[in-house]
């Protein structure tokens, strides 16, 4: 269906002579081609070959998805641009940048036509949404997440990023919450908070994390969708410019072994939506006190966290993170302004009642991410379970986290079953190409997490 441009607003529509077309797949690198505008608005969007939503991270054709889940004949998906989301591309005054989602049937061996949207993260998360208005509710979420700036070794390691300008000066030594070290990065920092400015992302502040080279971006809360667009949009401003600058910025979940990995943290609260405690939190009563409600949503996250999991850390190198714990849980446990467990309440007025999610890795898709967050939490209400005390343990490894999603009939029905196959066939696939490699952290993950993670 054709589209029109020029009902956006102002200077985004005037100066616009190309657009990027860009869908999320299960990483966080986007996809997509550069249009002309009178193509894009001919097309209403524009055509991707479907191979790309099927491809792992390293360009690899699970046999379990090219025939089962996608044509083999590679034939073209139309991406349907969310207009809304429309935002100048950072030193292009010409060109916007459209967050669109894959659209249109595509044939499979023996089964019914598969419309592609099924397999879109970002159509999940707007499936969860919508079921969570359907229970009179709506969510508001602020992510916490943590990188590196990096720089490789001539031997093929990682150390952190030295100080831009050829002075050679670099971290040697955690320094911890230094506002010396940031300042040597402001360059970087003052380029990258103006390009979120541009491209509408809220972010707030950062500081110097727990980790050599580690720094930790704080965003505005905000409604789901649009927070995990910006999740998804920033780690690519993150990369882009830290190349700019000569050194790498990275999402990988465990740089160094022996420090504190990479999180994305989720502080995740309900609004009740319309009725007499229309935006009231519904996590607290009008006394103030806890409703049932959080309960219950804790305890739903306990429930499916060992199939999150495969979700939440989605490389076998990810669970370098956990395995070690350095404050990142290892168990589903709850617990009072605790940040050793994977669901902490912090302290907070009854207004503010909310729930950090510390499961997650930075390396994880934004949008499955909150997916499974907010559903799980949904499931958990729904089905009115408890919180867990003492809490159960989490899979040690990625085998064990995509066996316990494949198990998890309400997971599958939660993100959709199209969506979990083809998940799990591409990280089984992934797992197979890793294992079959002298040095798997180094010849993988070092190879490719560290700049596609």
């Amino acid at each position: 269906m054709p589209l029109d441009l020029s009902i956006l607003p102002g200077r985004l529509a005037s100066a616009c002579h190309s657009v990027e077309c860009a869908v999320a797949d299960f990483s966080s690198v986007a996809r997509g081609k550069v249009v002309a505008r009178a193509d894009f608005e001919a097309q209403g969007g524009c055509r991707l070959p479907s191979v790309v939503l099927g491809v792992t991270l390293t360009g690899g054709e699970p046999e379990a998805v090219f025939g089962p889940l996608l044509p083999t004949d590679y034939r073209d998906v139309h991406l349907l641009p969310d207009l809304a989301t429309a935002v100048p591309v950072p030193g292009r005054s010409d060109r916007l940048s459209v967050i669109c989602e894959p659209a249109g049937e595509l044939p499979r061996l023996g089964r019914e036509p598969l419309d592609a949207s099924h397999l879109s993260p970002r159509a999940a998360l707007g499936r969860v949404l919508t079921r969570l208005a359907e229970a009179g509710l709506r969510a508001t979420v602020a992510p916490e997440l943590e990188f590196f700036l990096l720089e490789r070794t001539p031997q093929g390691g990682l150390r952190p990023a030295g100080v831009p300008g050829g002075s050679g000066a670099r971290e040697h030594a955690l320094e911890i919450a230094s506002l010396e070290r940031a300042s040597h990065f402001a360059a970087y920092f003052d380029a990258l908070f103006e390009a979120c400015a541009l491209q509408r992302i809220p972010v707030t502040g950062f500081g110097h994390e727990s980790a050599t080279g580690q720094y930790e971006v704080n965003f505005a809360p905000g409604d789901p969708l649009a927070q995990a667009d910006a999740v998804w949009r920033f780690k690519r401003l993150a990369r882009q410019t830290a190349v700019q600058q000569g050194f790498l910025a990275s999402f990988i979940a465990k740089p160094f072994p022996e420090q504190p990995g990479t999180g994305l943290h989720w502080h995740a609260s309900l609004q009740h939506l319309g009725g007499p405690r229309d935006g009231a939190n519904a996590f607290a009563d009008e006394s103030g006190e806890d409703t049932p409600r959080l309960a219950h949503f804790i305890g739903g996250l306990q429930a499916h966290a060992p199939a999150s999991l495969a979700l939440l850390a989605p490389w076998a190198h990810s669970f370098e993170r956990l395995r070690r714990a350095d404050a990142s849980p290892t168990d589903a446990s709850w617990g009072e302004d605790d940040r050793g467990v994977a669901f902490r309440l912090p302290a907070a007025s009854a207004a503010n009642r909310r729930i950090e999610h510390r499961l997650p890795g930075g390396d994880a898709s934004p949008y499955l991410t909150l997916a499974v967050l907010l559903g799980s939490g949904l499931l958990g209400m729904e089905a009115g379970l408890p919180r867990l005390d003492p809490a159960q343990q989490l899979p040690t490894d990625l085998p064990q986290a995509l066996t316990a999603l494949e198990g998890s009939s309400d997971l599958r029905g939660l993100l959709g079953e199209p969506l979990v196959a083809l998940y799990v066939a591409q990280k089984r696939h992934e797992l197979q190409e890793r294992a079959a490699l002298a040095d798997p952290r180094r010849d993988w993950d070092l190879r490719h997490l560290v700049e596609l993670a």
